[in-house]
């Protein structure tokens, strides 16, 4: 500022005093928020200007600033502008909008026929995972009439649809806005966020509980669950995220509504997929069996970590040093860990993408003996993959891919079961009551020339047995000091052979009752 100095005893007379302030201002692009969208860096300049017009006012001898040279003038309009003063402001906001991004948060190469989609809980269902009808939201527009009692709306969804449909010049963008007025940001209210895919897409519909929570002033809490238990978004393995959003003032706008919006990720429908196959339909005990797993990676990145869980049906024994890995003519290290039934094979590879690649499919062959036991199963087993994502660590899985083998029983196919005891009779009615043992190591002849011999419990039995009449004989030399008992009830059973008649596949019981040989001798 400028001065012009004054004579003793005169005063300045101000006759018009005008200020002015220029405000300039400089936009820095900052890094993508979370969103996607560019935040900014605003430098502000400022500086103000000033006018105004004195009269009877001395004018001084500029050189030696002596009062005697001084003189009555016309008014003298003085002009200045002060010192700028300069500021960097840095908004520290994340983009409240929305968008859809690709699971390892990349943008899709193509949002056309996608479409978001905002649902009312269905009051019916408890766990407030199922639709029910569409929110209807209060309309807005781009750009804002005053006076007309609709709300200025936000770009990219300008008029507030519901469903609002994705487009490529929006990169995957969307926001909705609800209206306080109609109770839509009240405490509890729970929506169900909807991502559609296009007909015959790769990707899978997504669907979010979003649940509205306390409020603060102009901020509203809200909750947002992915129902599908996946993460919601590329980066971390959160399913469930709490943000806020702002409510606009009620004071400069004739509706109050507040934009409702947050970024998730969308994965293929289908990321890894696990096909069994049989190199026979059917099979019969003693035969084997030689199964193959093809695994296939549809992710749009290489897959780790592969495990293959499968479960072999009953009567089937796995060969361990049957296992071979290969991909595209290369092996590839499997290895083996085996809990009864349920075999696990663990790839010491990574399985590259290959979706459109027909050659690029890791196989697994092993095999498998058909047991007797088989028969008694069913002959279906079944298999699943899992794995794990190499760009966002998500797992994926598929399965489970089931074969089904007929089984035919083949040699053994009426084969029935024999199965007895022989036992101390001490009643002599040919049955075993309580506190009749059993007889260890005696032996019975079958008419096939089999030798069986019985256990510590005096049991045995035989397997396999082709049906028809079949005759058992005991052998009363592999038991000293025993003899036939004698039965007062069925005079065949006094025999040493016994003859019984065995169904197909059934199963006949063949008992010997013994007693011992030796008497007290007759006293004098």
């Amino acid at each position: 500022m400028s001065h012009l100095p004054f004579p003793n005893g005169w005063q300045p007379l101000a006759a018009a005093l005008l200020f002015g302030s220029v405000l300039s201002a400089t936009t820095v692009q900052a890094a993508p928020s979370e969103a996607g969208a560019a935040a900014t860096s605003i430098r502000l300049q400022n500086s103000a200007s000033y006018q105004y017009d004195a009269i009877n006012l001395p004018l001084c001898d500029p050189q030696t600033g002596s009062s005697q040279n001084c003189g009555l003038t016309q008014p003298v309009q003085i002009l200045n502008v002060t010192n700028q003063i300069g500021s960097t402001f840095s908004p520290k906001l994340v983009d409240p909008l929305g968008r859809i991004v690709g699971c390892a948060g990349e943008a899709l190469s193509d949002y056309n026929g996608f479409s978001m989609a905002l649902y009312e809980s269905d009051a019916a269902d408890p766990t407030g995972v199922n639709l029910g009808r569409l929110v209807s939201l209060t309309p807005t527009e781009v750009p804002d009439v005053s006076g007309n009692g609709i709300a200025e709306g936000r770009s990219p969804n300008t008029s507030n649809s519901n469903p609002f449909s994705l487009t490529n010049s929006d990169r995957g963008v969307y926001n909705f806005m609800l209206d306080v007025g109609k109770g839509q940001l009240n405490q509890g209210r729970s929506y169900v966020l909807v991502i559609n895919p296009p007909r015959n897409s790769i990707y899978a519909q997504r669907r979010f509980r979003l649940t509205i929570g306390a409020r603060n002033g102009n901020q509203v809490s809200y909750t947002a669950t992915a129902i599908d238990g996946k993460p919601i978004s590329s980066g971390n393995n959160n399913t469930s995220i709490t943000d806020s959003i702002t409510i606009q003032d009620a004071e400069q706008n004739s509706l109050v509504i507040a934009a409702l919006s947050f970024g998730a990720g969308i994965c293929q429908a289908q990321e890894i997929q696990i096909i069994k196959t049989g190199d026979r339909a059917t099979a019969e005990p003693g035969d084997t069996v030689i199964y193959r797993l093809l695994i296939r990676n549809l992710a749009s990145a290489e897959i780790n970590n592969l495990t293959v869980t499968d479960v072999l049906p009953l009567g089937f024994r796995f060969l361990p040093k049957s296992v071979r890995g290969d991909f595209r003519g290369s092996a590839v290290p499997i290895t083996t860990t085996q809990n009864g039934s349920t075999v696990t094979f663990s790839v010491g590879t990574a399985l590259p993408q290959g979706a459109t690649d027909p050659s690029a499919v890791l196989n697994i062959a092993y095999a498998a003996v058909v047991t007797p036991d088989a028969v008694r199963g069913k002959g279906r087993n079944s298999a699943i993959v899992l794995g794990q994502r190499a760009d966002n660590g998500f797992a994926v899985k598929d399965g489970p891919a089931v074969h089904q083998l007929r089984l035919r029983s083949g040699i053994i196919t009426d084969c029935g079961t024999i199965l007895g005891r022989v036992f101390i009779d001490k009643n002599f009615d040919g049955e075993q009551q309580p506190g009749e043992p059993g007889v260890p190591n005696a032996v019975v002849f079958m008419d096939d020339g089999n030798r069986i011999t019985t256990d510590v419990n005096g049991l045995y039995s035989v397997a396999n047995v082709l049906p028809g009449y079949r005759t058992g004989v005991l052998d009363l030399s592999s038991i000293p000091g025993y003899t036939l008992a004698p039965n007062l009830y069925f005079s065949e059973r006094n025999s040493q052979s016994r003859l019984v008649h065995l169904e197909p596949s059934g199963m006949v019981r063949m008992n010997f009752a013994i007693t011992p040989s030796f008497r007290e001798r007759a006293k004098p």
